[in-house]
């Protein structure tokens, strides 16, 4: 089965927040370009996608010049960089095109935040019909703060949800090392 690694939102708007001094993963792109690495050595898809909000004047804002990937990633010719403005990866862009023209059966989700653009772009590949395989470590949160209420649940907190809510149902949840040992053909 064909397979594509998703990078969503590993960007600089996240790192020009001050929350980033409690991001859950601070070596995301480590642990991204790992992923990577391994995708493109079995000639998997690797496609990157980030987070846009025209007009908000804010860090995700395309005139701030923060939506860009991390320093530390770069893309290859021919791996498409797609920008997307709803929280899931595949209804403000081209990406579910992009996947049926290549053949692609498979996801695999990596990237910034957990629990929404990941999760949320996770399940609606599941709902799409793809095999989808969520790499925790390769992923990064924030503690959130209920609006209401004024509680906060932590990073770990958020993150072992997430795994709840996508295993079995949605998605395969993998470590780093398990998401790298497979051998997915192509």
């Amino acid at each position: 089965m064909r397979t594509a690694l998703l990078v969503i939102d590993v960007q600089q708007s996240f790192r020009e927040r001050p929350t980033w001094a409690q991001v859950s993963n601070p070596d995301i792109a480590d642990d991204v370009n790992a992923l990577v690495a391994q995708a493109r050595g079995r000639g998997d898809d690797v496609i990157w996608i980030l987070h846009s909000e025209p007009g908000s004047d804010g860090v995700f804002d395309p005139d701030s010049g923060f939506v860009a990937l991390v320093p530390e990633l770069t893309p290859t010719v021919g791996e498409p960089v797609l920008v997307k403005t709803s929280r899931n990866a595949f209804t403000t862009t081209r990406l579910g095109q992009i996947l049926q023209q290549r053949g692609v059966g498979r996801v695999v989700i990596s990237g910034i935040q957990t629990e929404q653009c990941c999760e949320t772009t996770a399940r609606v590949a599941a709902d799409l019909g793809y095999d989808v395989v969520f790499v925790t470590e390769a992923t990064a949160t924030f503690p959130i703060t209920r609006p209401d209420t004024g509680a906060v649940l932590p990073a770990a907190a958020v993150v072992e949800r997430t795994e709840f809510a996508l295993a079995g149902r949605f998605a395969r949840i993998a470590g780093l090392a398990d998401a790298l040992g497979e051998q997915v053909a192509s």
